[in-house]
């Protein structure tokens, strides 16, 4: 039995209905899998995260969540799931241990009855148990509130950006957090507006204005990108990027940390590349082939690199793949 199921939602906001915030969405979760949502901000990650906690009606389609309707059971969801929301929820005049305390007690369970549960996390916050949580750092916060999501020992846990917000190393923690979860058979649906974080996950969905983009592993997303891709590093960025969008072997090119990526429209255009390149050669410092990660694949998904073929369809635009 899947974990998490999800047909055609569609989901709309406005008296007429004009804002489409989630576009005919379908996708599974296979129990145990840790499922990464990635997209920015107004992708629709929240709005269908509230659909899937039963704190949201979406106008149509149907949604399970370990094997209950998130209508018809809703009751029987949200005692076995676990909800994290973008947005720091708990009681900030309530201290560390009274918070816990608190959505124990909700589903009649207690601290000590599921301490094995939270313990790894708990640990780190402990010395500061007595301590308003809204004088926490944003990195303890992060921990009291996944503490409470877990106490009830969820068989489902929805994290919505859990990690925004927080430094680095308290990123890095969150995530070995999550995987020692993950060792627990939990399944867990996280969302992100960070790239980098795809590749920590089983699977991802990538999604751009309420769209599924695709849906495969991490690595999968990768290897469906068929382009070649150059990094090109030059002392003027600016006309580098301005001339390369000008030619007619470029499918696309881009800031990309100190580097531009060049995105060939085919194998047989990175001739005409090196010849740029020598015609540049007082102003280029550094080419190179490279390797795409998540960051680009996304980009590709937005803008299809390829005209359209005989049926129709993008030659190279990624497929979703469950």
């Amino acid at each position: 039995m899947e974990a998490v199921t999800i047909e055609n939602i569609i989901k709309t906001y406005g008296k007429k209905k004009e804002v489409l915030a989630l576009n005919d969405i379908s996708f599974n979760v296979a129990q145990g899998e840790l499922f990464g949502i990635i997209g920015p901000d107004g992708a629709g990650k929240t709005s269908l995260f509230r659909i899937l906690t039963t704190l949201l009606l979406a106008d149509s389609g149907k949604v399970t969540v370990d094997g209950f309707d998130v209508v018809k059971n809703y009751k029987a969801i949200r005692k076995r799931v676990g909800y994290m929301p973008g947005k720091f929820s708990l009681y900030p005049d309530l201290s560390v241990e009274e918070n816990l305390n608190f959505f124990a007690t909700i589903f009649n369970t207690s601290i000590k009855e599921n301490y094995n549960l939270v313990k790894d996390i708990y640990v780190q916050i402990a010395p500061f148990k007595e301590r308003k949580a809204g004088k926490l750092s944003g990195g303890m916060k992060q921990k009291l509130a996944l503490c409470c999501a877990l106490i009830h020992r969820p068989s489902v846990l929805f994290l919505d950006e859990p990690t925004t917000g927080v430094d680095a190393v308290s990123r890095k923690e969150f995530w070995e957090m999550l995987q020692g979860l993950k060792q627990l058979g939990i399944t867990i649906l996280v969302s992100t507006p960070y790239m980098d974080e795809a590749n920590l996950c089983d699977k991802v969905a990538l999604m751009q204005n309420g769209n599924m983009l695709s849906i495969n592993t991490p690595e999968g997303i990768v290897n469906n990108f068929s382009n070649p891709l150059w990094a090109v590093k030059s002392s003027k960025m600016l006309q580098l990027l301005n001339e390369l969008k000008a030619t007619d072997f470029v499918a696309d090119a881009y800031p990309f940390g100190e580097y531009h990526h060049v995105v060939m429209k085919d194998i047989s255009g990175e001739g005409s590349l090196q010849q740029f390149i020598q015609t540049h050669s007082n102003t280029i410092i550094e080419s190179k082939i490279v390797k795409p990660d998540i960051e680009d694949c996304f980009i590709a998904l937005m803008k299809p690199l390829s005209p359209k073929g005989e049926n129709g369809e993008d030659k190279h635009k990624m497929k979703v793949n469950e």
